[in-house]
């Protein structure tokens, strides 16, 4: 139950911690870390990560950060699946400082477990998954506050389920991925907020083709 000893003669580490508990991991590990070992982990934000890792870790280690996109809204091991990283796609994000020897192992890992890896600038990892993973948490989420009022959420149907599914996740670790990358994810809120106002001028308009070509 001790970080510190468990890495201690470890070939590979990788970290699963909520992100407001990786610096402190990291404090903790650093002093017993075999020299030339792996680490890794599997934040849904990267900078912040990586940024950590390069000014705390010893340089004796190989720290190369990670983000499988797998997994489900379900936290806990009764909900571990044998399947879990199958064709999943696993973002690997080096630095300039990164050997790309260490890229390449940490790479092949993932995908001798059944991932596919790609290699991604951890500020654009920050920016992409803004858009397409904590943007439809933060939408899922206001849509469920917004189906409480006036009792709506009892005539709701599957297609709510579908699109809501995500909103149960744990809010720990997602109000560290909103915190650790609020600018790209105020930006992409901007963005939805004006893709929404484009919806409501063609509804108020009631343009019949411009809401059809915007459905499309």
């Amino acid at each position: 139950l001790d970080p510190a000893e468990g890495v201690r003669g470890a070939q590979l580490v990788i970290l699963c911690t909520p992100i407001s508990q990786m610096e402190a991991m990291f404090r903790r590990i650093a002093p017993t870390l075999s020299r030339g070992a792996y680490v890794t982990d599997v934040g849904s934000t990267k900078a912040r990560v990586v940024q950590l890792a390069e000014r705390l870790l010893p340089a004796k280690v190989r720290f190369v950060g990670s983000h499988p996109i797998a997994g489900s809204e379900k936290t806990g091991v009764e909900f571990a699946r044998a399947d879990l990283f199958d064709r999943a796609l696993c973002i690997v994000t080096p630095t300039a400082r990164t050997a790309p020897a260490a890229v390449r192992w940490i790479r092949a890992f993932w995908e001798s477990i059944g991932a596919t890896t790609t290699v991604m600038d951890a500020r654009r990892h920050d920016v992409a998954l803004a858009r397409v993973s904590h943007l439809p948490h933060a939408v899922a989420t206001a849509l469920v506050n917004l189906s409480l009022r006036d009792g709506a959420i009892d005539v709701a149907g599957s297609g709510f389920a579908d699109v809501t599914r995500v909103a149960s996740g744990d809010p720990d670790m997602w109000t560290d991925i909103f915190r650790t990358n609020r600018t790209a994810v105020i930006r992409a809120v901007d963005r939805l907020v004006a893709e929404l106002n484009r919806l409501r001028q063609r509804l108020d308009d009631d343009d019949a083709e411009a809401l059809r070509a915007w459905l499309a």
